[in-house]
């Protein structure tokens, strides 16, 4: 009889266990999308395009957004992104980034990471060790995907003058 309350005590004990992990996952569940999560961390919501297919997102920060195509999305600059997006974010800040990447004077190159700097309305995007900073207010709507965009029309000139040679 003793061991048949033993286990009922601990079966009670584990369900009690088990409804308050499933409460604490509930009340710390991740926002049903990417958009509402950027602004979580302090961020603005349209560093990501319109065409997200899914995301994931673990307890230490790293993340994976996969879009349903590749696409480009011209803010000062003209910047792709890959179909899936990789990083670590934080708060005020997304490290290792890969599957994005920022025309600059005819030249690709990978954003590896992106910081919202404290007490300006200004956010930085860091290409290796060097960065640039733009208005945060580019960001604040979420951008929709193009499947080509030129950052002027002297440049879509150049281009299509290159293909032709």
């Amino acid at each position: 009889m003793a061991n048949f309350r033993r286990i009922i005590s601990a079966t009670t004990l584990t369900l009690s266990l088990i409804s308050l992990l499933s409460t604490i996952n509930l009340s710390l569940a991740v926002p049903d999308d990417v958009f509402d999560l950027l602004p979580e961390f302090g961020l603005p919501k349209g560093l990501i395009p319109n065409a997200v297919k899914s995301f994931s997102i673990t307890d230490d920060g790293e993340f994976e957004v996969e879009l349903d195509r590749t696409c480009y999305v011209q803010f000062n600059e003209l910047v792709y992104y890959d179909k899936k997006i990789t990083g670590r974010l934080s708060y005020g800040a997304v490290s290792d980034v890969t599957g994005i990447q920022a025309k600059k004077f005819f030249v690709w190159v990978p954003v590896t990471g992106i910081k919202a700097k404290p007490n300006s309305d200004l956010i930085e995007f860091y290409v290796g060790i060097l960065s640039e900073e733009f208005p945060a207010e580019q960001f604040q709507t979420i951008p929709v995907c193009k499947s080509k965009a030129y950052a002027n029309p002297l440049e879509t000139v150049l281009e299509s003058y290159v293909s032709e040679v």
